[in-house]
């Protein structure tokens, strides 16, 4: 039997358990068409030649907010392979992305529309906060690779995060490489308070519990650690927001604001607390993109703010950056800004390469689970990459850039960390 499934529940992180059989079910109920392992075996999405491959990633959201660049970078790494000659012989037949719209029914739909019309034997990349279509496509037996920022990539065999598992269970770990990170730049954790704010929704619930235990372990006092953003409109007015979390350290503002929201809600919020007055420190995750600064409102939101990327800047100058930078240039058909959906994109394509490398020749599901367990490699633009080990906890590696002066600069360094337990 497969391991059981673990997704949250609508209203809270909970724990589900299902399970699904080991034997595929057949292509005409969109299982995996494997045959038997036989002469004249069939896998699905396989042919002698190519391997099928989509993709499913909010290109459109109610809030204005677009992760439409996952499917770019996918496509540029995708598109490499294809030039080296593919994979084993066999080149990628990548079919593009399908927009969810961040919708939990789309999401779902988008997923049985790939393995059951499309009959792809992986989903690369994956890059929504909806992942509504985890269990279908655990029990379909469909390897799909993602930012592993949402439960479901967290103790699912077939479910991928390029980066490991950064939301787990209770008995896994949780990355400390953004407030470990952080101590460079409020010089150490010692006396220095935190507040986290998160949409209101299943992800800023759980973020919530993972960032105030991951704060506190490194040494932070957080005064402040709440999901009350709603998640289906920006506010309009962010002053009960920032009127509570800047009295929250025993009535003064705390030394840093932890924002956990997608890029929308973070410019209402920083511009909000700036407002205020507040010199402290401004962080977030998601607002590492170029294309921001075009326009001035944005641009002066962001000044100064510290956000944390689970990656190795695109300012960082190795082979590895040159090359990626090389690839989306190609793909794009122009020089375009970077930005970090790029990079979501491109390597979740690319850890899918590798595994399906190593499965060798003969590709099939149970060749190329068998290769996913024990895969490692070492100084990835991720970090090192370690399976199962990603099923469980994440790689621990991470960077801050500062935007300051129009630009973004390093004021963390790329760094592994190693995990602590979440309880």
């Amino acid at each position: 039997m497969l391991r059981p499934i673990r997704t949250l529940a609508a209203a809270s992180a909970a724990l589900l358990l299902a399970t699904a059989c080991n034997s595929a079910a057949s292509s005409s109920s969109g299982g995996s068409g494997d045959s038997g392992g036989g002469q004249g075996s069939s896998t699905r999405g396989v042919t002698s030649d190519s391997i099928k491959v989509g993709g499913i990633v909010s290109m459109t959201t109610a809030s204005g907010y677009s992760k439409k660049d996952t499917d770019l970078g996918a496509k540029a790494r995708f598109d490499r392979a294809n030039a080296e000659g593919g994979v084993n012989g066999r080149k990628i037949d990548y079919l593009g992305a399908e927009d969810d719209g961040q919708d939990p029914a789309k999401n779902l739909a988008a997923a049985r529309k790939l393995v059951q019309q499309e009959k792809v034997f992986a989903i690369a990349p994956m890059s929504s906060v909806t992942f509504s279509g985890a269990d279908f496509l655990q029990k379909q037996q469909v390897p799909t690779f993602g930012w592993g920022t949402v439960p479901p990539f967290c103790g699912n065999s077939y479910l991928y995060g390029f980066n490991g598992c950064l939301v787990p269970m209770p008995g896994g770990t949780l990355t400390q490489s953004w407030p470990e990170g952080l101590k460079r730049v409020t010089g150490g954790a010692e006396g220095k308070s935190v507040a986290i704010l998160a949409n209101d929704n299943d992800a800023g619930t759980f973020a919530i519990r993972t960032y105030r235990q991951s704060f506190k372990a490194a040494g932070y006092k957080v005064t402040f650690a709440k999901a009350t953003v709603p998640a289906t409109s920006v506010p309009s007015d962010w002053s009960a927001y920032t009127k509570e979390i800047l009295r929250s350290d025993g009535g003064k503002a705390p030394d840093v604001v932890v924002s956990v929201m997608q890029t929308p809600y973070n410019i209402g919020l920083l511009t909000a607390v700036k407002r205020t007055g507040y010199k402290g420190v401004l962080t977030d995750p998601t607002d590492y993109d170029p294309g921001l600064l075009t326009r001035s409102a944005t641009k002066k939101a962001l000044d100064g703010v510290h956000v944390f990327l689970s990656f190795q800047p695109f300012e960082q100058d190795n082979a590895a950056m040159r090359q990626f930078k090389a690839d989306i240039r190609k793909a794009a058909g122009k020089d375009v800004p970077l930005n970090m959906h790029m990079m979501t994109g491109y390597m979740s394509a690319d850890l899918f390469l590798a595994i399906a490398e190593k499965a060798g020749g003969k590709l099939t599901l149970d060749s190329f689970q068998k290769a996913a367990d024990g895969y490692a490699d070492t100084g990835t633009m991720v970090g090192d990459r370690s399976l199962p080990k990603g099923h469980q906890e994440a790689f621990g590696c991470g960077a801050l850039v500062q935007l300051q002066d129009g630009a973004y600069r390093v004021s963390a360094p790329f760094k592994c960390y190693p995990p602590i337990p979440f309880t």
